[in-house]
């Protein structure tokens, strides 16, 4: 798990409190699925909170964070210049952000397209990339139809300047989380036929992250479970 195991006394005691438990209920679920806990890597969600709970957060060890909105990511990313965060984006991406968000990201989990493929590849820049699956049969949420997942693994895999982790996708609401992630870990399996070293599977949230390790998942994207009740959108 990419956090360190000295929290300092100076952060929050409830942000400190959260991010502890959430710690355990992780550990908790590796050793369940007969895995380490330091395989996983948790990425804090902190949308709509200023720059100044990340700060509090790398006192506590946090070391990976996720954003869904370019300008947020963007300015936070900026005043945090310097600080050894670890930035991911987990939204979905508008091909002509993609430059934008590839100058500050140091990783993008939702490629869902080949035209966005090609908006982010640049051999002079790289990028670590998840690509994102759509487990539900709704076209209009984020992700690759698992028809089409083959080819842009293997156009992704291809392109200069890109490393391809591996999948990523979001439990569909009213199914059975443990159900949803036994397809995606299906999905991974076909991805390393076709790209050996995308062996990494983003997956789980705060609700659903016990059912997300126990199918394979190594990034963790949690929110509230450790920022607490995200203040209202500016």
């Amino acid at each position: 798990m990419t956090t360190s195991t000295s929290p300092s006394s100076s952060a929050d005691p409830a942000l400190a409190d959260r991010f502890a438990a959430v710690r355990e209920r992780i550990a908790d679920a590796a050793r369940s699925a007969g895995r380490s806990p330091e395989e996983l890597t948790t990425i804090v969600v902190t949308k709509f909170h200023p720059a100044s709970l990340v700060q509090d957060l790398l006192a506590l060890g946090a070391v990976d964070f996720g954003e869904n909105r370019h300008q947020e990511a963007r300015d936070k990313a900026a005043e945090l210049e310097g600080a050894p965060a670890r930035w991911h984006f987990v939204g979905q991406l508008q091909g002509k952000k993609a430059r934008q968000v590839r100058a500050y990201a140091d990783v993008v989990h939702s490629i869902d397209r080949v035209s966005l493929v090609d908006a982010l590849a640049d051999p002079a820049h790289p990028l670590d990339v998840f690509v994102q699956v759509n487990l539900t049969d709704d076209p209009g949420r984020g992700g690759v139809a698992p028809d089409e997942l083959e080819a842009l693994v293997e156009h992704t895999e291809a392109a200069a300047g890109l490393r391809l982790l591996g999948l990523m996708a979001v439990a569909p609401l009213g199914e059975e989380p443990a159900r949803a992630f036994a397809r995606l870990r299906g999905y991974a399996d076909l991805a390393r036929t076709i790209a050996p070293e995308a062996r990494y599977l983003s997956a789980g949230m705060s609700a659903d992250l016990a059912e997300a390790v126990a199918e394979g998942a190594t990034h963790l994207r949690i929110g509230t479970a450790i920022t607490g009740s995200r203040p209202l959108a500016g």
